[in-house]
């Protein structure tokens, strides 16, 4: 592959872009890089996609996407594949790839998997949509970044695969956080309860990561913002509705995470939401009957 083939220009230097691009850069790929902080080598998006044989974009949401690849058009050249690695609407990014092809351009919808700690191992899962023919150009670019590429369908279903995916862990937060609270006031000891959940049927990520690593050591730091987990939620439900299928739990979630992101503000950490909860009232006397006077 030629010095231009393995240029790349890798627009959003935030949590996970900064390792994700660092991991580009240790594979040998020559980087471009741009964020609206400042930070990076190119002084716009314009310059950074001058020359670049891909360009990644990795932003807060499909709005932002949106925004840098609309600045970058005039300096795209035909033949360029742009790769959104953002959690986007996949409606909208099947509008801007018809505004890229006009242009000669391709582009994959490859949203990734995995916290901070992945990004820097360069251990992410990747969901991509797309063209297979695309996606086989771009593989030894993904690789540099994740370990297991999942093709999941044509362009936009790797966006769909993502959204669906975080509307689960959403749910599984929810669940894990209700379940602490009502075994703490009831008296089960919290640490063993979730120990024993994880021997169990009851596991899930919000068991085995969130609640030990975020609420019991009292960080609530794990990188990914709350108002970013209510936007995940609201495309997946976007998703039921375009396919018209009735996903009544799916319509709670997404209202309780924005009632959540509006109360804590979009800016608090997702692991926060148990915050949220502990603020609810309990309904019906029996709870209050019933309720220890510990605390979660």
């Amino acid at each position: 592959m030629s010095a231009a083939a393995r240029t790349v220009a890798f627009i959003g230097l935030g949590t996970m872009g900064r390792p994700m691009a660092a991991n580009l850069r240790r594979a040998g790929w020559t980087l471009r890089t741009y964020d609206a902080n400042g930070s990076g080598n190119c002084r716009s998006v314009r310059d950074a996609v001058r020359g670049a044989r891909f360009v990644v974009t990795m932003l807060p949401d499909g709005r932002a996407v949106r925004r840098a690849i609309g600045a970058a058009l005039p300096a795209l050249a035909p033949g360029a594949t742009v790769i959104d690695m953002s959690s986007s609407d996949p409606q909208d990014t099947r509008a801007l790839a018809r505004r890229l092809a006009a242009r000669g351009v391709a582009m994959l919808d490859v949203p990734v998997s995995g916290a901070r700690p992945a990004a820097r191992a360069g251990t992410l899962t990747l969901m991509a949509g797309g063209e297979p023919r695309v996606l086989r150009r771009a593989r030894p670019l993904l690789a540099a970044m994740g370990s297991r590429l999942f093709h999941v369908g044509p362009l936009g279903c790797g966006h769909a695969a993502k959204a669906l995916n975080n509307y689960l862990g959403a749910a599984g937060t929810i669940a894990g956080f209700e379940a602490l609270l009502v075994g703490k006031r009831f008296g089960v000891d919290p640490r063993a309860m979730i120990a024993a959940i994880n021997a169990s049927s009851g596991r899930n990520s919000t068991t085995e990561r969130k609640i030990p690593r975020q609420v019991f050591t009292g960080r609530f730091a794990s990188g990914f913002k709350l108002g970013l987990m209510a936007k995940d939620v609201t495309i997946a439900e976007r998703l039921a509705r375009l396919t018209r299928t009735a996903t009544p739990y799916l319509a709670h979630a997404r209202r309780l995470w924005r009632r959540a992101a509006r109360t804590l503000g979009a800016d608090a950490d997702h692991t926060e939401f148990l915050h949220y909860l502990r603020r609810l009232k309990p309904r019906g006397k029996a709870a209050a009957r019933t309720r220890s006077p510990s605390r979660a």
